[in-house]
């Protein structure tokens, strides 16, 4: 069984090394929306696949975006001080901020996420199916498990600006992600039987 969460966010960025004149050359912005598909191969003691609670994470991730500049951390460093000069919430990201990009990077992060979930209610096998980016309302990227041979960074290479990292509620959960800690979630004390 799959289920969907959809997670939505407004960005600027750059996209440098791209066809079209005005991507490469400007910054602007989106609305974006990101899809996020788990499967498992059971329900749940609530007959769910799994709460949607247990992704506050994933919403941490994805928030992190909202209204912050995505800058590729191969941007020139004049650029680089640029853009930190002016803004606040910067994420510095080791792919393109595209929407290839994203969904490769979200896929890494959000499947380290899970992994590092525990769960216990019952759930079975979580795995993260794919996470598709919409860019616009007609165009959208999807990574897939098969596709992790297009990442070729690590968790540390994802870099938040403090303007970032002082909105968030549980300002470790970064560190923790980075240091392979488990998040750990309720256990239900009242069942029906």
């Amino acid at each position: 069984m799959i289920i969907r969460k959809l997670f939505k966010f407004e960005g600027a960025h750059v996209v440098r090394n791209c066809s079209s004149q005005r991507c490469k050359e400007n910054v602007h912005g989106h609305s974006y929306k990101v899809e996020v598909f788990i499967s498992s191969n059971k329900v749940d003691k609530g007959y769910m696949v799994l709460d949607f609670k247990l992704l506050d994470k994933v919403k941490l991730l994805i928030d992190s975006f909202d209204h912050s500049f995505s800058l590729w951390n191969r941007e020139d460093k004049e650029f680089k001080e640029f853009v930190y000069k002016y803004n606040s919430r910067v994420a510095e990201i080791p792919v393109s901020p595209s929407a290839e990009g994203y969904a490769l990077m979200f896929f890494k992060v959000i499947d380290e996420i899970l992994k590092n979930t525990v769960t216990s209610n019952g759930e079975g096998e979580i795995r993260l199916s794919s996470v598709r980016v919409h860019e616009t309302e007609t165009g959208y990227a999807e990574a897939f498990r098969e596709d992790e041979q297009m990442i070729n960074f690590e968790l540390n290479d994802v870099l938040f600006s403090t303007g970032i990292q002082q909105e968030w509620k549980n300002g470790d959960w970064w560190k923790d992600l980075l240091a392979g800690k488990k998040f750990i979630n309720p256990v239900v004390d009242h069942e029906i039987d």
